[in-house]
């Protein structure tokens, strides 16, 4: 979630929607976003909406900030009902950060049951916290599971130290193989996510990182390339030389093995950057944002979606406390797309699956380039042929320049 807003128009203050984002709603899945915007440490490389303690100044904490979730789940349900939406029941929900796991794991136990209370859940619906190694507990872990969360994804970015200190992540590589197995223990899903391209970083480092984390058997690996934001303090390091720039054939360089590697160990990748042992353990709720479903985002700066309306919350938690306290919509803005718009943004995330893109859905434009996609080793032959694009090894290096060759002009 970037720290920086979009531009868009002003929300209404009763947060109800138009009739766009009512029709066809019964046919969409609904999931839920719930931001947690603490760090114990802010990383280096971290462009998202988060706040150590001492960044919070007064109106905004931590202990409060599970009643003031909660108090958005209930507004949420208002919103919806009173805009004339079906109750759907949660097909999934996702706690992103910052780092969930900061919170006591029974105030993330309490806005769940709050959101259950108001829209139950899909039968095998999927419940997933964000978590860093360094906070959680078998006991905390347990109390996830018994209040209904399936999955976790522990932020281990890297099993090698220097690496990890110029991320600034604050855990030692040997707890991850200590809480995968609690997190085991409680029954729950495995992901690790891991990021590649730090300065500093070799190939054979992140030969070693990949091995290390798969070790653990994960159900499930992300592998991100490391993008240096403007205004981080990485972005700064590397203005002054204090480390390396970033480097696009080293980039690829590393996907290329970690597509190799991860493979061999016997799991699929089914997003570009994202890989699952089963289709069934692929991250349902990031599925749900790839596909245009529609989702509500609770906290400050969380990006909401519904039937083609988006809107996003304000900024700090502070403000956002106070808008909710004063039963106003913590939007900061929001906007209706239009069908080429939406249209545009679903090549753009249906072409990263593998499930792919129907060329039937494309215009003249699309269908036109499909011929020189296949002759330049950009999508697989066969699928082609009968009617759905689907990224090669190189395509997927390639995925944003596959995509605007789709796409008119």
């Amino acid at each position: 979630m970037p720290s920086i807003l979009p531009l868009g128009d002003p929300a209404p203050s009763d947060g109800l929607l138009p009739a766009q984002a009512v029709a066809g709603a019964a046919d969409r899945a609904f999931g839920l976003y719930v931001h947690i915007p603490f760090c114990a440490v802010r990383c280096g490389y971290c462009d998202f909406n988060t706040y150590t303690a001492t960044e919070l100044g007064g109106g905004a904490s931590q202990d409060a900030y599970a009643t003031t979730a909660v108090s958005e789940v209930d507004f949420a349900a208002s919103v919806l009902r009173n805009s004339g939406l079906p109750d759907r029941p949660l097909s999934t929900v996702f706690f992103g950060g910052g780092t969930p796991t900061l919170l006591p794991a029974e105030d993330l136990a309490r806005i769940l049951t709050a959101a259950v209370g108001h829209w139950g859940l899909e039968p095998g619906a999927e419940v997933t916290t964000e978590a860093n190694p360094d906070s959680v507990t078998p006991a905390s872990l347990q109390v996830l599971a018994d209040a209904g969360f399936t999955r976790v994804s522990f932020g281990m970015q890297s099993a090698v130290p220097h690496v990890l200190k110029v991320l600034d992540r604050t855990h030692t590589p040997s707890r991850v193989p200590q809480v995968v197995q609690w997190a085991r223990d409680a029954g729950l899903a495995v992901s690790l996510d891991l990021i590649y391209g730090t300065p500093g970083e070799s190939l054979e480092d992140w030969r070693f990182s990949l091995e290390t984390a798969l070790s653990y058997q994960p159900d499930h690996i992300s592998a991100y390339a490391l993008i240096v934001e403007e205004g981080t303090k990485l972005a700064a390091q590397i203005r002054r030389g204090e480390v390396p720039g970033i480097d696009d054939d080293d980039h690829a360089d590393k996907y290329e093995l970690a597509d190799q590697l991860i493979g061999a160990a016997g799991l699929s990748w089914y997003e570009v950057s994202n890989w699952s042992r089963t289709p069934e353990q692929a991250c349902r709720h990031n599925l749900a944002y790839w596909r245009g479903d529609d989702w509500w985002g609770i906290g400050p700066g969380a990006h909401s979606h519904v039937g083609g309306v988006r809107w996003w919350n304000v900024k700090h938690p502070t403000a956002y406390a106070g808008r909710l306290a004063q039963g106003l919509s913590p939007a900061a803005g929001r906007e209706t797309l239009d069908a080429e718009t939406r249209d545009v943004e679903r090549v753009m995330l249906e072409a990263r699956l593998v499930s792919g893109l129907a060329t039937s859905t494309l215009g003249d434009h699309g269908r036109h380039a499909v011929a020189g996609l296949i002759a330049d080793g950009l999508v697989e032959p066969p699928a082609a042929f009968h009617g759905t694009l689907v990224l090669t090894l190189k395509g997927r290096l390639l995925a944003d320049a596959v995509v605007r060759r789709i796409l008119p002009g």
